[in-house]
């Protein structure tokens, strides 16, 4: 039962419901902004009414199954550590854009919403806003870009893990945040490159001052 759940599960996070309203709408996410095929291009795309959807869709594909594997699956304890990593693989490396999908963001919040009934998806929206507040703030209220929205969004992932510690979280929930923060790193890792990069530059520079 444990492997049908994640079985489910994956395919329910690889469907990419952005993707597929983004060309009912006539437009290729794959050519819009960084080629990303998730709500966010789908946003930018063909506005914020079917970016809404499109969030809306990617949460609850997360949320839905999990809630499924709990209520009517009867699935508890470390059976469900591969069930909740399994949508967000499913929408990372969808097999429906061959190996191919989005960043995972709205899908994480759905998975954590299922598995925490809205408490640490919760934390994690906190977390990301006042982060992001932050920086506003710190850059004049000016745009940001979306390299800095992706460094961000796998800190915010990262200080999610001190709010689990502190709460003293189930076992269950730290290895769920460990294997989500991997695939979060995964789908940002240009944007990581890009952070890397930038930082080895200004090193480089200030060796020559």
């Amino acid at each position: 039962m444990i492997i049908l759940w994640t079985v489910c599960a994956f395919i329910s996070g690889a469907l990419m419901f952005s993707y597929w309203l983004g060309r009912l709408a006539r437009h290729n996410l794959k050519n819009v902004g960084d080629g990303n095929p998730g709500a966010l291009n789908l946003w930018k795309a063909a506005g914020y009414r079917l970016g809404i959807v499109g969030v809306l869709l990617d949460f609850i594909k997360g949320y839905l199954i999990l809630r499924l594997a709990v209520d009517a699956g009867g699935m508890s304890g470390y059976a469900l550590i591969p069930i909740a990593l399994a949508p967000i693989l499913g929408h990372a490396f969808s097999p429906f854009l061959r190996g191919k999908g989005g960043k995972a963001i709205a899908v994480t919040f759905g998975v954590w919403s299922g598995l925490t009934q809205f408490r640490v998806s919760l934390a994690l929206a906190v977390i990301l806003a006042i982060m992001l507040g932050i920086m506003k703030i710190v850059n004049k209220w000016k745009p940001i870009s979306s390299e800095v929205d992706g460094q961000q969004v796998v800190l915010g992932m990262l200080l999610l893990g001190i709010y689990l510690y502190v709460r003293d979280a189930a076992a269950v929930e730290l290895w769920v945040w460990i294997g989500n923060s991997l695939l979060l790193m995964l789908t940002h890792r240009k944007e990581l490159a890009a952070l890397l990069q930038r930082k080895s530059e200004i090193k480089e520079g200030s060796r020559h001052l």
